[in-house]
């Protein structure tokens, strides 16, 4: 019985081969940016291009039958199926707002304080 993490493996010889040959050589380094420089246009790009940016989607646009919305406050979950969020609110009504809509509806964290009135959503789309 070894003591080895269940992750471990051995290295194939070619790994072994490939990391033989980098030692000695030297490798360019690349320095990260700054705490107050710019993210790279590329980064912002890839964040906008992530499903879960934030598009507005509606209701007709997304695939799923049965549309969920989680509050991260309160740990509550909201399901509806999609036929009756598109008759109740629209083909065109945007999902994030049928679900904030939903999850306001049924809250429980109610303060008084603006700042801190209602759910925190989590859209699972």
């Amino acid at each position: 019985m070894t003591d080895r993490p269940a992750s471990w493996r051995m290295l194939t010889r070619a790994q072994m081969e490939k990391m033989a040959a980098l030692v000695g050589r030297k490798v360019p380094q690349r320095h990260g940016l700054a705490p107050d420089a710019d993210l790279p246009p590329e980064y912002w790009q890839t964040l906008l291009d992530d499903p879960r940016a934030g598009r507005a989607l509606r209701l007709d646009q997304i695939p799923k039958h049965i549309l969920r919305v989680s509050c991260r406050r309160c740990a509550r979950t909201v399901e509806i199926p999609k036929v009756d969020a598109v008759r109740l609110y629209g083909p065109d009504a945007v999902w994030k707002d049928v679900g904030q809509r939903l999850l306001d509806n049924t809250c429980s964290q109610r303060t008084g304080r603006h700042e801190e009135e209602g759910c925190w959503p989590s859209y699972d789309v």
